[in-house]
C-alpha cells in the first residue's frame, strides 16, 4: 500500500498540507478543502481564459515597466501552456466555492508561479503568485473578464458554427421538400394545408431569431473589466493598464474585445452574461419546439401523425420487439430543458451584486459554458442524425389531406361560411372527402371544386 507524500506550505493565514507532486499551492489547498460540494471543477473552457488573461496581463505589465521580462516571460510561457491544454488537473477547485472566484484565480497564479520557477531552476530569481503572475489584478476583475472571455470564444468558435450547421441542413430538406404538401394543424387539430418547405423554413427563421439574440449578447460581453481590480477603481494596476492588457489580448486570441467604460459595472453586476444566459435559454425554446414538431410528425407508425419517418438508430424498448423511438429529438429537448434551468440559475446569481461585486462568479461561469456545450452537441446531433435522414410518408399525407374536412374553407368566399361548415361536418361524420359531399351540396361543377379544394393552391407563397 503507497502512502501518499506530503509537503508543507504557508500562506497568511498558516502552514498547509499539500500533495508533494501538485503543482498548486496552500491557498489551492485550502479551497480544495474547503469545498467538496459537487465534485466538479470549473470547465477546462475557462481555465483556458483564465490563462489568456494572465498571459496578457503579465504582457501588459512588461509593456509598461513594471515587471521585468525575466519574471514577465516565464509568466507568460506557463499560462500559455495551460491555455493550451495543459495541465487539467492542476485546477481541481469546486464550482461551489467563493463567490468571487478568488480561489480559482489563485489556483492559477499559484500553478503559472510553480511552472514559472521550474523553468528558473538556475536562477536566483522567484515568481511570485501575488506579486507577480497577480500584479495588476484582482479576482474581481479576473474572473469576471475570463467569463466573458470564456464565454465568447466558446459561442464564435463552437456555438453559432453549430447553430450555422442546424440551419443549412434544415434549408437544404426544405429545398429537397419543396412542393409537397401536408395538413397543417392549429391546436393540435386538423386545419389549413402548409407545405414541408414552409414548416422548415419557418424553423430556420426561428433559429435566425435566436442567433441575432446571441450575436448581440456577444458584442456586449466583449467588453471588458480588467483593469478595474478590486472595486472598479484601479488600485494597484499602473496606468494605461486596461490598453495594453486589451491589445495583448487581442493578439493572443485573435479577437476584438475593448475595455469597459467603467469597470464598476462589470464587477458590480453580470448584466452582460445574464444577457447571454437569456440568448441561449431563447435558442433551447426554438430547439424544442422543432423536437417536439418532428416527434409529433414521426409518431406512430400506425396510430400516430406517421407523416414522416426519422432515421432508426436503436431499438426503443427493452420489452416490446421491433419498437423504434425518436431518440434524438428526445435527448435534444432534455438538452433545451437543462438550458432552461441553467439560465434561471444564472439570472439568480445575477441578482447577487452586492454593493461593489457579484458573489456568484463561478456559477455563472459555469452554467454559460455548460449550455454552451450542450447547445453546440445537441445541434450537430439534430441536424446530422434526424433533419438530413428523415423521410416523407407521401401515401399517409395525401391520403389525410384528401379526407380533411377543413379544405372547405376554401369555399368560403363562393358558398359562405355556413354551408361550409354543414359540408365539413357531413363530410367528417361520412367519412367522406370534401370534394364528393361538396358536389352534391353546391351547385359548383366538379371541375371547380377540385380547383378550389387543390391543397397546393391553398398554401398561397
Amino acid at each position: 500500500m503507497t502512502t501518499q507524500k506530503f509537503r508543507t506550505e504557508h500562506d497568511s493565514i498558516g502552514p498547509v498540507d499539500i500533495p508533494a507532486d501538485a503543482l498548486w499551492g496552500a491557498q489551492t489547498q485550502r479551497a480544495i478543502d474547503n469545498f467538496p460540494i459537487s465534485g466538479m471543477p470549473l470547465p477546462a473552457k475557462f481555465i483556458r481564459a483564465l490563462a489568456q488573461v494572465k498571459t496578457a496581463c503579465a504582457q501588459a505589465n512588461m509593456t509598461l515597466g513594471v515587471l521585468p521580462p525575466a519574471l514577465g516571460e516565464p509568466i507568460v510561457q506557463a499560462s500559455r501552456e495551460i491555455a493550451a491544454g495543459h495541465y487539467v488537473d492542476a485546477f481541481p477547485i469546486d464550482v461551489y466555492q467563493t463567490g468571487s472566484g478568488t480561489s480559482t484565480n489563485m489556483n492559477a497564479n499559484e500553478v503559472i508561479a510553480r511552472l514559472a520557477n521550474d523553468s528558473l531552476l538556475n536562477s536566483d530569481l522567484r515568481v511570485h503568485p501575488n506579486d507577480h503572475v497577480n500584479m495588476s489584478q484582482s479576482s474581481n476583475d479576473v474572473i469576471p473578464t475570463a467569463i466573458r472571455v470564456s464565454a465568447v470564444e466558446a459561442v464564435e468558435h463552437e456555438l453559432l458554427p453549430a447553430l450555422d450547421s442546424l440551419k443549412q441542413s434544415i434549408e437544404d430538406k426544405a429545398q429537397a421538400l419543396a412542393g409537397v404538401t401536408k395538413t397543417g394543424r392549429t391546436h393540435l387539430m386538423d386545419a389549413m394545408p402548409v407545405r414541408f418547405d414552409q414548416t422548415l423554413m419557418a424553423y430556420v427563421d426561428h433559429l435566425d431569431g435566436a442567433r441575432l439574440g446571441i450575436v448581440q449578447a456577444v458584442e456586449r460581453m466583449q467588453a471588458l473589466p480588467q483593469g478595474g481590480t478590486a472595486v472598479g477603481t484601479g488600485i494597484n494596476a499602473p496606468e494605461g493598464f486596461s490598453a495594453a492588457f486589451i491589445a495583448a489580448l487581442n493578439n493572443e486570441t485573435g479577437g476584438a474585445y475593448c475595455s469597459m467604460l467603467r469597470p464598476f459595472a462589470g464587477l458590480a453586476a453580470q448584466d452582460e452574461p445574464v444577457a447571454m444566459s437569456a440568448a441561449l435559454r431563447s435558442l433551447a425554446i426554438v430547439l424544442t419546439k422543432i423536437s417536439n414538431d418532428l416527434r409529433l410528425m414521426n409518431s406512430g407508425p400506425l396510430a400516430g401523425f406517421s407523416e414522416i419517418s426519422l432515421p432508426d438508430l436503436q431499438p426503443g424498448s427493452s420489452i416490446m420487439p421491433g419498437k423504434v423511438n425518436p431518440v434524438v429529438p428526445e435527448a435534444v429537448a432534455m438538452v433545451a430543458a437543462q438550458v432552461q434551468g441553467l439560465d434561471m440559475a444564472v439570472a439568480l446569481a445575477g441578482q447577487s451584486g452586492l454593493f461593489e461585486l457579484n458573489v456568484m462568479l463561478p456559477l455563472i461561469a459555469n452554467n454559460l459554458l455548460q449550455s454552451i456545450q450542450l447547445l453546440s452537441n445537441a445541434m450537430h446531433l439534430l441536424a446530422d442524425k434526424a433533419i438530413a435522414g428523415f423521410t416523407v410518408n407521401h401515401e399517409r399525407i395525401e391520403a389525410a389531406l384528401g379526407m380533411n374536412p377543413i379544405l372547405v374553407t376554401a369555399l368560403n368566399p363562393v358558398i359562405g361560411y355556413e354551408l361550409g361548415a354543414k359540408i365539413a361536418k357531413r363530410a367528417y361524420a361520412e367519412r367522406r372527402s370534401v370534394l364528393s359531399v361538396a358536389l352534391e351540396m353546391t351547385e359548383l361543377s366538379e371541375e371547380e371544386l377540385k380547383r378550389l379544394l387543390d391543397p397546393v393552391l391553398m398554401t398561397g407563397i
